[in-house]
C-alpha cells in the first residue's frame, strides 16, 4: 500500500486556501479548484464530474497543504502546454504512485530521477501524444521540478515559485518554506515575508529605501513585490 499516512509534520497540514496558493503559483484559480475539489461537466446522459487530481489534507476544506503547493505547481507545467483532462493525469499519476508505492509523488525526488518518464509515457500514451510532444512535456515537468529542493528524505522541502513568465532560468530569490514566515513567501535565506515588502510599497516606501531598510540587493526586493503584486 503507498505510504498515505495522516502526519503533524508542516508539510502534511492545511495551510494555503485555494485562492492564495493559485495566486502564489500563477495558476487560474478555476483550474486549482478543478484539480483540488474535482470538477462536474456534461454529457448527453446528464451532468458528471471529476474526482480531484490531488488529494487535500482534509476533503472538502479548500485548503492546500504544502506538499499540495508543491504537487500544483509541478502540474502547472501541464496546463502551459496541454489541456489537462483530469481523468488522463489521475490515470497517469495513480500509475506512478502505485508503481513505487508512495504518496504525493509529483513532491518526491523519486519522481524526477525514477517516475518522471513512467509518467510522460503513461500520460503521452493516454493522449496518443508524439515523441516530440513528450520530449517537450519531459522538459516543461523538469523546469518545473528543479525549483522545488527535497530534504534528504528526497521529500519536498523548498519551493521556489516562478515570478514572472515560467522561464526555466528565472532567479530563485523567492522561497516557501513551511517552517520559515509561516509557510509565506520569503526572500530565500532569510525569513523576511515578501507580503510585508510588498505592503510598505504599496504605502508609498521606495525600492531603494526597502533595500537599505532589509540591507538586501534592491534586485530582491523587486522579486518580492513581483511575487506579490502581479502589476509591479
Amino acid at each position: 500500500m503507498p505510504d498515505f499516512q495522516i502526519s503533524n509534520e508542516p508539510r502534511y497540514l492545511p495551510a494555503y486556501p485555494i485562492s492564495e496558493a493559485a495566486h502564489y503559483l500563477r495558476v487560474p484559480l478555476s483550474t486549482l479548484r478543478a484539480w483540488t475539489l474535482g470538477q462536474s461537466y456534461k454529457t448527453r446522459r446528464g451532468e458528471k464530474r471529476f474526482r480531484p487530481v490531488i488529494e487535500l489534507p482534509e476533503p472538502g476544506r479548500p485548503v492546500l497543504s504544502f506538499l499540495n503547493l508543491v504537487e500544483a505547481h509541478v502540474l502547472t507545467a501541464l496546463r502551459r502546454e496541454h489541456k489537462v483532462d483530469l481523468r488522463h493525469v489521475r490515470k497517469a499519476l495513480r500509475f506512478v504512485t502505485n508503481e513505487f508505492q508512495i504518496s504525493h509523488p509529483l513532491a518526491r525526488q523519486t519522481f524526477l530521477t525514477d517516475g518522471l518518464d513512467l509518467f510522460v509515457n503513461h500520460y503521452g500514451d493516454l493522449l496518443n501524444a508524439s515523441k516530440d510532444g513528450q520530449l517537450a512535456l519531459k522538459s516543461l515537468l523538469e523546469a518545473h521540478l528543479k525549483r522545488v529542493e527535497p530534504d534528504s528524505s528526497g521529500l519536498a522541502a523548498r519551493l521556489f515559485p516562478f515570478t514572472r513568465a515560467g522561464n526555466p532560468d528565472e532567479p530563485r530569490i523567492i522561497v516557501i518554506d513551511p517552517r520559515v514566515a509561516f509557510g509565506r513567501p520569503a526572500l530565500a535565506g532569510t525569513s523576511i515575508p515578501t507580503g510585508i515588502i510588498a505592503e510598505r510599497f504599496k504605502a508609498g516606501e521606495g525600492f531603494d529605501d526597502l533595500a537599505q531598510d532589509y540591507a538586501r540587493p534592491r534586485e530582491e526586493i523587486e522579486e518580492a513585490i513581483r511575487c506579490e503584486l502581479e502589476a509591479a
